[in-house]
């Protein structure tokens, strides 16, 4: 009796250890939401893909409207509120630092691994798995784009135009690439600085932006461009020659009390005291201005008091003093490097030694009345420079700076890293063709994996000839046909809707960007497959 009563309680334990049922489902399904939500992100910017890609136009809620293909302006626009989502937005982004060019790219590369991550993943086979196989491809993709790049010295300016023309021609301002590619390039290597030829700063590259004209406008200024007018209140000089330049950090203007107080005045010897003490004092530092034999003063905006009167305006002009006010105060680094003078913050450390020299310093009349003031002739002229960008709308000009932004992006890439590339689809079709035939020699689960990834590379030319009008799967095939005969520069030709030897065609590009691309879109989704749940906190 014993024994039959204790029977049931020993079954109990043995169930308990062995039957045990843990529910997965939620796992799975915030996977699979943030994939999907990935992935939409990613079709949003599909169609902007490639020289005959579409333009997006986002209309902002305070009426600012952007027209735009670059695929890291159009998603750092959006309104993305799936945190997965957001962080193709980031990809993009970082893709925008590395390379500055292929930010589309990365972000359709991405929702494409992602795809094929979710059939892995409904095929039963561990996000880990998958996310190995990933890293793994990563590093071979890596050694296979190496294996297509061609070294290139910065001296082959012929090179570096046609990849930053490469990078210009899915632009809005397609049809300006013979100005702007050659435009960018002189930019870029005018500031490399021969003891650091792998740095190069593009902050110390000027865009200015001015409306009027067409792109065709658009120029490279080896000195300073400021869209301002001259102070004209007193009739002073608008042309100086052999200009000696003094960059201000102090106001000429009468003084204000330390503390907030007000002063009676009760008669009118007092107010004429006042008057010409104020008179003096403006008068004094003007003297000490031209003492130092300056005749053009750049004077820093002033946020605590005027920075000149109409009196100090006045003396200057009587001086023979060209004055341009209101400089911003994120401008005065630039200036001075290109200038090779210092700032000066006190009337009392104004000495010659610290001005700037150039041949000439004017007021030029720009299209429709508008006008800039033009620094040119520098001597020991920093390594910066200027462009002045024109066009016939805002949204055009914006487009445009856009636009020359990836491509002085494309020259410090190559720069950085003197390796070209075939664009066109090539590298991408390449990769995939090697990687499916290493995926062969492996064995288990990685293969499988490896054989998936390798074949969702294909997307990029898939999307080329899709955005071009032509038939897709046709060309893709007949692409990889040609790989796999050993043509690796063979890619599709947009304009002739057909496939051909790129590299003839001049559509290159530098190996940094598809390197950064592959990686950066890599990384970007092991991440999303190693997340299993999301966790909301007050």
């Amino acid at each position: 009796m014993a024994a039959a009563v204790t029977a049931p309680n020993t079954t109990n334990a043995r169930s308990s250890k062995t039957e045990s049922y843990v529910d997965n489902k939620r796992r799975d399904d915030i996977r699979q939401a943030n994939i999907l939500a990935a992935r939409a992100v990613a079709d949003a910017v599909r169609t902007s893909l490639g020289p005959k890609g579409m333009d997006k136009m986002i209309s902002s809620a305070n009426g600012e409207v952007i027209i735009t293909n670059d695929g890291a302006t159009i998603l750092n626009k959006m309104e993305v509120l799936q945190p997965a989502a957001k962080m193709l937005v980031d990809l993009s982004r970082s893709q925008d630092a590395a390379a500055g060019d292929g930010t589309t790219t990365v972000v359709v590369l991405a929702g494409s691994l992602l795809r094929r991550s979710l059939s892995l993943l409904s095929a039963g086979i561990h996000p880990t798995v998958i996310s190995d196989s990933l890293y793994k491809l990563s590093v071979r993709a890596v050694d296979v784009l190496h294996s297509m790049a061609i070294p290139l010295e910065l001296s082959d300016r012929d090179s570096l135009v046609k990849s930053a023309a490469t990078s210009l021609n899915s632009k809005v301002v397609s049809q300006y690439s013979s100005l702007l590619a050659p435009l960018a390039v002189d930019a870029v290597l005018s500031v490399v600085d021969p003891e650091h030829p792998d740095l190069v700063d593009l902050r110390d590259i000027k865009i200015v932006k001015k409306l009027g004209g067409t792109v065709d406008d658009t120029e490279l200024i080896h000195g300073l461009v400021f869209d301002k007018k001259v102070s004209h209140t007193a009739g002073g000089p608008t042309r100086v020659e052999n200009a000696k330049i003094a960059v201000i950090q102090f106001q000429i203007s009468p003084p204000k009390t330390d503390i907030e107080q007000s002063i009676i005045v009760s008669d009118y010897t007092q107010m004429d005291r006042i008057l010409r003490e104020e008179r003096n004092y403006i008068l004094g530092m003007v003297k000490k201005i031209k003492a130092s034999g300056c005749n053009v003063l750049l004077i820093q905006k002033s946020i605590l008091r005027d920075a000149v009167t109409d009196l100090s305006l006045h003396y200057l002009a009587k001086a023979k003093i060209l004055v341009v006010k209101d400089v911003e105060r994120d401008e005065i680094e630039f200036i001075t490097k290109t200038l090779n003078c210092l700032p000066i913050a006190n009337i009392e450390h104004f000495r010659e030694e610290k001005l700037g020299h150039a041949d000439l310093v004017e007021e030029v009349l720009i299209g429709d009345g508008s006008k800039i003031i033009k620094i040119t002739g520098i001597k020991n002229v920093g390594r910066t420079t200027t462009v002045l960008v024109r066009g016939s709308n805002q949204l055009m000009i914006d487009e445009a700076e856009r636009s020359l932004h990836d491509a002085l992006c494309v020259v410090r890439c190559l720069v950085n890293k003197k390796y070209l590339i075939a664009g066109g689809g090539a590298p991408e079709i390449d990769m995939s063709w090697k990687l499916g035939l290493w995926a062969k020699e492996l064995k288990g689960m990685e293969s499988f994996c490896i054989k998936e990834f390798a074949e969702a590379l294909e997307v990029i030319p898939y999307t080329l000839a899709e955005n071009a009008g032509l038939n897709p799967i046709s060309i893709v095939t007949e692409l990889r046909n040609r790989h796999a005969e050993g043509e690796t520069n063979a890619g599709i030709n947009v304009r002739k809707g057909q496939i051909t030897n790129i590299l003839e065609e001049n559509v290159v590009q530098p190996l940094l960007v598809s390197t950064s691309a592959v990686t950066l879109a890599i990384e970007c989704v092991r991440m999303i497959l190693k997340i299993d749940d999301i966790v909301t906190v007050r």
